[in-house]
């Protein structure tokens, strides 16, 4: 009697502990898959489907980087994604703490107002990046970022927000050692590195050899 006691009882807490580690495994399992959607969340132009990926890899208070979007991208645009043949696609490398945290709001916003921020950004980067005060930097963002919906106190949560901080900084990290990245911009064609200047007449002779 007592034997079968003690089997029942150990059945019962096998029972509760299959049950815990069941519970756990589908927790993780979705928590896992959310921080991986947020993780992949690219900025990017252009059909998924296009033959041609351009990588850009760029920080946003790099003033080569600010030129290249400015001026390259739009005749990228217009000869090449329009049509369906280029995807670009834009990946954080961020050189200083007020890039990093211009990035860092850049992917908490909606995905239909990153584009206009990253326009923004690189359009009035003269005014917000100037100088070495980190409070006025940081107050410069502030006052750009508001006319996009992130007020004070989401500002400041989404500077601290881990898992778009890993996220950059993986990004980074996967950037320099694949491609061995050290400045920007850096441009990856089908996933080769772009010797050479980023100038569109460079990035031509590349995409037309590749058509």
């Amino acid at each position: 009697m007592q034997l079968m006691m003690a089997k029942t009882n150990l059945n019962i807490k096998l029972f509760f502990l299959i049950k815990f580690f069941l519970i756990y495994f589908i927790f993780c399992s979705i928590s896992f898959g959310e921080d991986i959607n947020i993780k992949n969340n690219l900025i990017t132009i252009g059909n998924d489907n296009a033959p041609i990926k351009i990588k850009v890899f760029s920080s946003l208070t790099c003033p080569h980087c600010a030129d290249f979007h400015i001026k390259v991208v739009p005749k990228i645009k217009e000869k090449y994604i329009e049509n369906g043949t280029v995807q670009l696609i834009f990946i954080d490398f961020p050189l200083d703490q007020f890039a990093f945290n211009a990035s860092k709001l850049l992917h908490c916003l909606d995905k239909e107002k990153q584009k206009k921020f990253l326009d923004t950004l690189y359009e009035n980067q003269n005014h917000w990046a100037s100088g070495t005060d980190a409070n006025q930097i940081n107050n410069n963002l502030k006052n750009i970022v508001k006319n996009f919906g992130i007020d004070s106190s989401q500002f400041d949560k989404c500077l601290n927000n881990d898992i778009i901080s890993d996220k950059i900084l993986n990004g980074r990290i996967k950037g320099h050692e694949k491609y061995s990245i050290n400045s920007t911009p850096t441009i990856i064609i089908n996933e080769k590195k772009l010797e050479g200047s980023a100038s569109f007449k460079n990035i031509q002779k590349k995409i037309e050899k590749l058509i």
